[in-house]
């Protein structure tokens, strides 16, 4: 089995983001298939095990951050439109046991990821 993790920071005030929902699906062609709903926990972290078949590996996955219910929870001082309500990664698992980390520094319009191993 893959596992799949991340960390999300809140680079406004340096905190972790926890609360953040989460959803990692799998795209096939036209076919989407929905294959965690969680959220981060209070520390801002996430990890789960994603069982993949060697068919699986050629295919793309989308993590989508639910990011614009998050900073509207925020005590932050709002100083325009927040018109960034989602962060959405595409990216794909050549190895079905594989681990996969993917980090996040987000703000109420703008946001940094990459791939940690």
């Amino acid at each position: 089995m893959a596992v799949l993790s991340s960390h999300t920071l809140n680079s406004v005030d340096g905190t972790h983001a926890g609360g953040i929902r989460l959803s990692l699906i799998q795209i096939n062609g036209n076919n989407r298939k929905v294959l965690i709903d969680s959220a981060t926990d209070e520390g801002g972290r996430f990890k789960e095990t994603v069982e993949l078949s060697e068919s699986d590996t050629t295919t793309s996955f989308e993590m989508v951050l639910q990011t614009g219910e998050y900073f509207a929870r925020q005590p932050l001082p709002q100083s325009g439109m927040q018109i960034l309500k989602e962060v959405v990664v595409r990216f794909e698992m050549p190895e079905a046991d594989g681990a996969y980390h993917i980090p996040f520094m987000l703000a109420p319009n703008s946001y940094s990821v990459w791939l940690s191993s």
